[in-house]
């Protein structure tokens, strides 16, 4: 067996890439272990919807809780940022709690989070409790924007991986969708009851699903490791080569030193970090969270209704994250990632375009078409890859000794990122409204060329493989 020294210098072959060391593995699953499979997927992404739920609030609750409650512009304004300022938090706890309790153990702590945060909201009668159950509800999620991805693609054999990640945004945005529908009918105390029926759904639904195998292996838990891996391949499937690739990654990972933040920019670490990060940054300084949050300001300005274009955006989420979904596995990670770049820079062109013609009082009968089309088109081409693919890669490109440490930082850069783009957003449109989408345009150019240059295919590839090759 290879020595920590070995491991350390390099010299052990078995962190060299598993392709050509020994034959693919082939994952075995019948009907039984797939149908498990489906159902453990079905569960995580409950805590998906409660993430879109949460973001989806704000919005619709907006008039009803100033009302009710009198608070100013700059008060609700708080209470919308701040789900973002207890995310960050989140999002820094997530890869230790997940190693620590489980990925089953995170996903239950973060439900029960977020059901306390919505009964505090509803329960408000002032401005203090509404940003305490905010801020529970923004921790809860920061957690499960984390585990749920992770969780997914752990269990999942390598044929079906990214279409079932995929099913992490498209549950987010499917939340966010029914948060809007809902809120349009029923007052914002209705609403916060309502966020907690997927935290419900979720807690139940984890006494029927097995933990990660993965995390069963790095723990030392061997007998429900294997009876785990077992009930996700099918009682039928031979899964003997899968256990032992497992093992001897585990086994190795063993041998290397506890991993801080600082060896993360060590060489050997140095590129996964840089892909994570960056596709993070691009997702979030692209302008997307800004244009959901005050979507209904951009639809207003252009002189659009915003509960039509509200509704309008959310469904188009709705419908093209299933039909990415149903292309990652067939045409790849890159190939989506670089379309939906360039869809999103022609969604800000057109956008930024109306806003420079509604400014300088030209082809006035243009802006709001051209202002909800770049909307749309931005949104479109956001839901295809951008959104969900990074949270797909990063669940994969990262080695299972540094996936707590390296995830949490991944997750938390989304976070700030979110934070940064949703309070500056407003300031920046009253700055340069056109300005504003000419600057997110150039980030989406910039975007283009990192996944050009920097960005791996793991299209078909066993995690292993993908993280030997990466490192």
């Amino acid at each position: 067996m290879a020595t920590r020294q070995d491991v350390e210098k390099g010299n052990d072959t078995t962190t060299k890439p598993l392709i050509g060391q020994k034959k693919e593995v082939q994952i075995q699953s019948n009907n039984g272990g797939l149908w498990v499979v489906l159902l453990s997927t079905l569960v995580a992404v409950c805590g998906s919807f409660e993430f879109g739920s949460c973001v989806g609030y704000s919005a619709p609750a907006e008039y009803g809780i100033m009302d009710d409650l009198g608070i100013s512009y700059s008060e609700y304004s708080f209470f919308g940022s701040i789900l973002t300022i207890g995310a960050m938090i989140g999002a820094i706890t997530s890869g230790q709690i997940a190693d620590f309790i489980g990925r089953k153990g995170a996903m239950g702590m973060s439900s029960m989070i977020c059901i306390a945060g919505w009964f505090t909201v509803y329960l408000s009668f002032g401005s203090f409790s509404l940003y305490s159950g905010r801020f529970l509800l923004g921790y809860g999620i920061g957690v499960l924007s984390y585990v749920v991805p992770v969780f997914i693609a752990e269990i999942t054999p390598k044929n079906l991986r990214g279409a079932l990640a995929t099913a992490n945004q498209l549950f987010i945005v499917t939340g966010l969708f029914i948060a809007y529908v809902i809120g349009a009918i029923v007052t914002w105390r209705i609403l916060a009851l309502t966020g907690i029926v997927p935290c419900m759904v979720l807690l139940v639904g984890l006494f029927f699903i097995p933990e990660s195998p993965r995390w069963l292996a790095k723990v030392g838990n061997e007998k429900e490791f294997k009876l785990s891996l077992q009930k996700l391949r099918g009682a039928d499937a031979d899964i003997s080569e899968e256990v032992a690739e497992i093992q001897e990654y585990i086994v190795t990972n063993e041998l290397l030193p506890k991993v801080t933040i600082m060896d993360l920019l060590g060489k050997q670490n140095i590129r996964s970090v840089v892909v994570g990060v960056g596709l993070m940054v691009f997702q979030q300084f692209g302008g997307i969270n800004g244009i959901v949050f005050y979507a209904g300001q951009i639809f207003v300005s252009a002189g659009v209704p915003p509960n039509v274009g509200g509704i309008l955006y959310a469904c188009l989420q709705v419908i093209v994250t299933a039909f990415g979904g149903s292309l990652i596995d067939r045409l790849g990670r890159r190939p989506l990632l670089i379309v939906s770049a360039y869809g999103m820079l022609l969604g800000c062109l057109l956008t930024g375009t109306s806003f420079l013609l509604k400014a300088h009082q030209l082809a006035t009968n243009l802006v709001p078409i051209l202002a909800v089309t770049g909307i749309l088109v931005y949104i479109g081409f956001y839901s295809v890859g951008s959104g969900a693919i990074p949270w797909v890669i990063m669940s994969e490109i990262f080695p299972l000794h540094i996936k707590g440490t390296a995830g949490s930082l991944v997750t938390l850069v989304n976070w700030c990122g979110s934070w940064a783009v949703s309070y500056t957003f407003n300031f920046l449109m009253n700055w340069s409204s056109h300005g504003t989408f000419f600057g997110y345009a150039f980030v989406c150019a910039a975007a283009v060329v990192f996944i050009v240059m920097l960005v791996p295919e793991t299209k078909g590839r066993t995690l292993e493989e993908i993280q030997a090759s990466m490192n």
